[in-house]
Order: structure tokens, then C-alpha cells, then sequence
């Protein structure tokens, strides 16, 4: 048996692909740019640093690692040299649209058009929200238990990075698969105040949100992220206050299994919140 290449192989979803093809004895080989020991080291912006990581292999796991434009190049390397691609897209992406209406969608659309045109067979793994963003609120959890920031009321299907996983390991290993955009969430909408509740829970130290003018929001989004995708965030959060977004059964009806809650995930990562 060939061994997949799993590139993003020490980050939330790439880790748990890793773990997930292990565990049914398929070989692997792990990319990162600071692998494990057993992995290879590439950049997947540089080919010809994965290059040599393809000898043997013909099954990639691929996600979108700096800029789109840079990942082209090595989208092309793959089509010369592998059979298939499961790529980790975005739901940001809109197939009604001629062109993607945010940089989110354009970015991901941009890599998905290239291996569209490399040849191979793919299938792309849209999801809704990570559940692993709320990550990010960790620092503010553990100094006070308050999490800050606007449209609180926005409803969103996290979905667990084991959850993306498992979908990723059966296109990667099973037939069917080709040629499909599989849209991924939770297993219902929950607003970011029900988030950060179910995470102090978990974590044993309770945490409330704190609603606070959006100019302050952005700006605090700001010192991390660039305008353009904080405004992207914002607008999506707006949105979601009043139309939740629809849930799939997409890993239920690919796994066998239904996705797992939001409190599963908390309970996962409490350690991260302690």
C-alpha cells in the first residue's frame, strides 16, 4: 500500500488525519514545515521542496498554507504526479458566483479552480466554521473568564476538527468520493455567548461574553488580523445574528456517524481554557 501524503500534518485537522489513517494501518507520510520526527519537512509555497516528498505516493491531503497563488505551482507538481487531492476548502466559497464575493472564498476558489485543472481526482472538504477558532479566546478565559467582542448573538455550526478528519480520511482512502464539495458543519447553529459558556463549563471556570462597541471589536481584531479579512469576519457575524446558516448531514451520510457537539469539542480542549 502507498503511503498518503498529509501535508499540514502537525496543525488541528492535519494532525487528526494523521492520527485517523494510523489507526486503520495505512502508512502515511506527514509534511510540515516543522515536522514530526517521522515526517519530511516541505513548504508547500516551495515545490521543489515537496518534490521529493511525492516519490511513492499517489493520495494527497492538501489545505491552503499562506497564499493561494503561491500554492498553485505545487497544485501543478501534484498533477503530474498523483492520482488523487482532498483539499481542505472553505464554506466561504460560493458555487453560484462567477467570482467569490470575499477574499476567504477567493483564496480557497483559487486552489480549487487549480486542481480542478491538474487532472486528478478531488474532492474538496467545505467547512462551515472550526470549532478550534474559539481557541483564540483562551488567554482572555484564562485571565478573567471574559470573552469580548460583537454579535454575540451570531449563530454558528462549529464543527470539530475530528469531524473534518473523518470525512478527509474516508475520501483519501474510499471510492466515491471524486468530484465531490462536501459542505461540513456541527450538528446545530450556537450563538458565540452559548460558546463561551459551554467552554468555562468544561473547562471548570466559568466564562461569560462581554458585548462591546464593534469599532472596539475590530479594532482589537485588528492587531491580529488585516482589515480585509476582520471586515470579512464582522460581516459574516452580522449576518449570522439573524440567518443561521443551514446544517448538513455531510458526516453523518459520509462516516456512518453523526457529527459530533460543540460541548465535545469543549470538553476535548478544557485543558487549553485552564
Amino acid at each position: 500500500m502507498k503511503p498518503i501524503l498529509v501535508a499540514g500534518a502537525t496543525g488541528n485537522v492535519g494532525a487528526q488525519v494523521v492520527a485517523r489513517l494510523r489507526a486503520r494501518d495505512v502508512p502515511v507520510r506527514p509534511l510540515s514545515r516543522n515536522p514530526p520526527p517521522d515526517g519530511v519537512r516541505g513548504d508547500l509555497a516551495k515545490p521543489e521542496t515537496i518534490a521529493p516528498a511525492l516519490d511513492g505516493v499517489d493520495t494527497v491531503f492538501l489545505m491552503l498554507a499562506g497564499s493561494a497563488e503561491a500554492l498553485v505551482p505545487t497544485v501543478s507538481l501534484l498533477g503530474e504526479r498523483v492520482k488523487r487531492v482532498v483539499f481542505l476548502s472553505s464554506r466561504a466559497v460560493d458555487d453560484s458566483l462567477a467570482e467569490q464575493d470575499n477574499p476567504i472564498g477567493t483564496w480557497h476558489r483559487t486552489v480549487e479552480e487549480a486542481i480542478e485543472a491538474a487532472g486528478v481526482d478531488w474532492t474538496f472538504l467545505r467547512p462551515h466554521g472550526f470549532a478550534a477558532n474559539t481557541l483564540g479566546w483562551a488567554p482572555s478565559i484564562r485571565a478573567d473568564g471574559v470573552v469580548r467582542g460583537a454579535y454575540g448573538e451570531a449563530s454558528l455550526p462549529l464543527i470539530h476538527e475530528k469531524d473534518i478528519a473523518a470525512v478527509a480520511v474516508e475520501a483519501l482512502t474510499g471510492g466515491g468520493h471524486a468530484g465531490a464539495k462536501y459542505a461540513l458543519t456541527g450538528t446545530r447553529p450556537i450563538t458565540q455567548i452559548e460558546q463561551v459558556r459551554i467552554i468555562g463549563e468544561a473547562a471548570g471556570r466559568p466564562a461569560r461574553w462581554e458585548e462591546i462597541p464593534l469599532e472596539e471589536a475590530r479594532a482589537a481584531m485588528l492587531a491580529k488580523m488585516p482589515d480585509f479579512i476582520v471586515d470579512t469576519i464582522l460581516t459574516g457575524f452580522r449576518a449570522l445574528v439573524t440567518e443561521p446558516s443551514e446544517i448538513t448531514s455531510t458526516v453523518q451520510d459520509v462516516t456512518g456517524r453523526p457529527a459530533l457537539d460543540f460541548e465535545v469539542w469543549a470538553a476535548d480542549h478544557a485543558a487549553d481554557f485552564q
